[in-house]
């Protein structure tokens, strides 16, 4: 959820062995939360007002607004506008008061200046919300008093946004201002008439078409939330259960503390999205592991950095731009959950087969057993009986609360945190019968690892505010906002609540003490959840400069097609530059900022230039495109911040680890181009069936795909090996591509044909028409427009039901009309344009036949690599 803003990381910071405790925390207080460590007043003011954020994104998420304004009649209520300004207020305040200005600044307290800036600041990111009423009576019309706050605004913003981001964002968002004001001396290419500073400050400043707009919107509305939820579930003591649950599960497995790093890892990506964080997190208990069952620092480090970076695409709580999603493409947070979960889970199943097969290569072995095995059955048995069990608790409570809330009526909310409350209370009672978790020290000479049945037992009440959170999104529908505050309210109850219940199930007594150390952690939660927000209220700030001159100027249109151009019209050809973009911006952007700006730029073109070849291309598959390699570029050498967390852990060399870590994640790399081809993967109008299927068939060809890349499937693979296990994960992802080579899809018919063609197609079906000539404003045009046929018994009958009236004079075949608001017109067809191929679907073979040849030759190889292993006994064997 938060990002990891890039600022300036030593390359030797791993290079001289591991670093300490207190060392790992400045890393990522430096990077994450501020470099600054002060004390007395200036420690207190901090923290206070981190703690006063946290509870004002509570109360305006929260219906209390609303009850207070019926009873009271006081206008408590803030309006987007408002409440987004209060919100970059206290961002850039702290902003000053955490980050230092210099290297050389003082670390140990805040100088005058910084004070006096981060009041200003305050003020001048706050004015919309002090002077709305009087702004809303001149609209689009700046005084002199909007010009002045809103220049000195804009620049403290940038100040901050270096700060706390480092320049290339800062510098990245200057240059569009500059280019918004000075557009009539710029190259013809991008030049435009420019833009008055009154009219900047009201697009930028005033109005919610710049540093005010959506980005913001997102950070206020969803994203402090979520990340005070983890927060929050961290102070409470969930990242060390996910730690542990992770390790007595999986550590007795080959190569087992680099499988739990990677579970734990996803588990812990509820609790902080942010990539530096959950490398110190979980790393400085796995990487040390790793090490000793056989892992070179390097590997180790690189295990942690692809796991802990592949946090933020793990539903149901994703990064920011997740949330941005929802307002960019216009859907649900339940659908954009949809989309990423079969890509996100596939890429964590994939990274633990990377660690067995690296394990298998350097014939590793796990640690010892906590306990000795069950019988096969047994264990069998348990997962059948606790899935089943699950499932019946599940139909229980999903039919028990549509009973209650029919029979109760207003009454029903009540009755349901009633009972929750008792469920918790319940959980808590039967944990309590187990001892409180501790960590091991990892550098131990000797590590035991803990039992499976007493660490799952121990903290299973963490889970119910997870449950909570996505029974909100996924089955009761509600907003991400909405739903984030019942799960972040609910985990408040539990952080001030689980300590005394523990002592009282346990007879220890001194609950008052206990509950004193439950304010002290959900204080402690406020706080931290508000400094990780930091970053982020600035990043989307800052990005809004960049989507406000985008649109002020109509440089996106203009950039837009320099990219059609350079791609040579082919999407294949864009798509790998738009890899290429989210992978430089990323080196010094955050992942929100990097995928506003790849986003605001390329997605519309890449949904085009689809369209234009034939292929449709969902929205929502571009912006994941670009999500996913805005987070890869925390891996890429030579600035990927995680990778020198992890060799600061670690103690190995970062860009080794990096390159290392890069490499695991090609996984990552691979899958969005194969989703924008296959929107299958995302289960986009897919079943249950199919999508199982889709699962299974996809998982599968990711783990061959894995094994191609690491060399090594059940021996280490020879060269032809390689190629054929890529080819076969290819053919499983994209059947289709092998299939319409054999049995195409349709064949070319002359355009003078196409009431015949539309007249043995049925309605609803797609018409595929390649057309030449002008769009909607002129511009010269090619491209393959897909029609979808309207109600009618005759061929012509259906493409006058899709609004698409013709003039046919011989061969030539022309669009007399596309009617307004019609089918015609969504596919792009206009006046005058010339159909030149009309392409009649013809029957074709399922392409799932390709799957026979595929596994045929897996099977071959499964064979000759086993046989090979077992004439070689130095290899290392299962």
């Amino acid at each position: 959820m938060a990002d990891d803003p890039k600022t300036g990381a030593s390359a030797t910071e791993g290079s001289g062995g591991p670093l300490s405790d207190e060392d790992l925390q400045d890393l990522v207080a430096s990077s994450d939360t501020g470099g600054r460590a002060p004390t007395g007043i200036s420690l207190q003011v901090i923290l206070w007002v981190a703690a006063a954020w946290s509870l004002f994104q509570v109360w305006i998420a929260s219906p209390l607004p609303f009850v207070v304004a019926e009873i009271t009649g006081l206008p408590v209520v803030l309006n987007n506008t408002e409440s987004r300004s209060i919100h970059l207020g206290f961002a850039i305040f702290l902003a000053f008061l955490a980050y230092p200005a210099l290297k050389r600044s003082p670390r140990h307290y805040i100088p005058a200046q910084d004070w006096v800036v981060a009041v200003v600041g305050a003020f001048c990111a706050s004015y919309l919300f002090w002077f709305y009423d009087a702004i809303a009576l001149r609209p689009a019309n700046p005084n002199t008093q909007d010009i002045v706050v809103a220049c000195i605004g804009m620049v403290i913003l940038l100040e901050a946004t270096r700060r706390a981001l480092g320049p290339p964002l800062t510098i990245i968002a200057s240059i569009f201002l500059i280019y918004t004001f000075f557009g009539q001396y710029m190259p013809d290419l991008i030049a435009h008439k420019g833009v008055s500073l009154a009219g900047v400050v009201n697009h930028q400043w005033i109005t919610t078409e710049g540093v005010f707009g959506v980005a913001l919107g997102v950070s206020t509305d969803f994203v402090f939330l979520f990340v005070l939820f983890g927060a929050l579930l961290d102070k409470a003591g969930a990242g060390n259960y996910f730690i542990k649950v992770a390790f007595s599960l999986l550590g007795h497995y080959r190569g087992g503390p680099a499988k739990a790093a990677v579970v734990a890892s996803a588990m812990t990506g509820l609790i902080s999205g942010s990539s530096i964080a959950n490398v110190v997190t979980t790393g400085t208990f796995t990487i040390p592991m790793m090490k000793r069952v056989g892992f070179s620092r390097e590997k180790a480090g690189a295990v942690e950095v692809a796991s802990s970076v592949n946090g933020q695409i793990m539903p149901p709580v994703m990064g920011a731009a997740a949330f941005l999603m929802v307002e960019y493409v216009g859907i649900s947070y339940f659908e954009v959950v949809k989309h990423a979960f079969v890509p996100a889970l596939i890429s964590y199943i994939a990274l633990v087969y990377i660690v067995h097969l690296e394990a298998m290569k350097a014939g590793m072995e796990g640690l010892p057993r906590a306990t000795e095995p069950k019988p096969w059955m047994v264990t069998v048995m348990g997962i059948l009986i606790g899935f089943f069990g699950t499932a019946v608790l599940a139909a229980v409570v999903y039919y028990g609360m549509g009973w209650i809330f029919d029979a109760a009526g207003d009454s029903a909310s009540y009755i349901v945190a009633v009972l929750l409350a008792v469920v918790y209370a319940g959980i808590v009672w039967f944990c309590a019968r187990y001892p409180d978790l501790e960590l091991d020290d990892p550098n131990a000479p000797i590590v035991s690892l803990p039992k499976p049945g007493p660490t799952v037992k121990s903290g299973i009440h963490f889970i119910l505010p997870v449950v909570v959170l996505i029974w909100c999104l996924m089955v009761e529908r509600l907003s991400p906002a909405l739903s984030a505050f019942w799960a972040t309210a609910f985990m408040i109850f539990i952080v001030v609540t689980q300590r005394p219940l523990f002592a009282l199930f346990r007879g220890q007594g001194a609950y008052v003490s206990w509950l004193r150390q439950g304010f002290a952690e959900l204080y402690d939660g406020l706080v931290s959840g508000a400094r990780n927000m930091i970053g982020i209220g600035i990043a989307t700030a800052t990005a809004g400069i960049i989507v406000g001159s985008v649109s002020q100027t109509g440089v996106g249109l203009v950039l837009a097609d320099l990219v059609e151009i350079l791609s040579l019209g082919n999407i294949l050809l864009i798509l790998l530059w738009t890899a290429v973009l989210s992978l430089i911006l990323g080196m010094g952007l955050p992942t929100t900022a990097n995928y506003i700006v790849v986003s605001a730029l390329l997605a519309p073109v890449i949904v085009q230039l689809g369209q234009d070849a034939g292929l449709i291309v969902p929205l929502i598959a571009v912006h994941l495109f670009v999500f996913y390699f805005g987070i890869m570029a925390d891996v890429t050498p030579p600035v990927g911040l995680a990778s020198f967390a992890a060799a600061a852990v670690s103690g190995g060399d970062p860009i080794r680890t990096g390159f290392v870590a890069f490499f695991y994640s090609l996984r990552t790399a691979a899958l969005p181009f194969l989703f924008i081809f296959n929107t299958d993967l995302l289960l986009i109008n897919v079943g249950w069936g199919g999508g199982i299927l889709v699962f299974i068939v996809a998982t599968a060809a990711m783990m061959i795909f894995a094994a191609a890349t690491q060399g090594f499937f059940f021996a280490r693979n020879r060269a032809y090996e390689t190629v054929l296990l890529l080819l076969i994960a290819f053919t499983l992802f994209r059947p289709g591509f092998w299939m319409d080579m054999i049995s195409p899809p349709d064949h070319d018919v002359t355009p003078s044909h196409i009431i015949e063609v539309a007249d043995r197609m049925e309605a609803g079906e797609i018409l595929r028409l390649r057309v030449e000539g002008l769009d909607a404003v002129g511009e010269p045009r090619s491209f393959v427009a897909l029609l979808p046929l309207g109600e009618g018994a005759t061929g012509e009958e259906r493409l006058s039901a899709a609004g698409l009236d013709l003039y046919i004079d011989g061969d030539k075949v022309l669009v007399d009309n596309a009617g307004f608001d019609s089918p015609a017109e969504a596919a792009g067809l206009e006046f005058d344009q010339e159909i030149v191929t009309v392409k009649e679907p013809l029957d074709q073979l399922p392409k799932e036949l390709m799957y026979i040849p595929a596994l045929l030759v897996l099977v071959l190889i499964v064979f000759m690599q086993r046989g090979r292993r077992a004439r070689q006994p130095a290899e290392a064997t299962v």
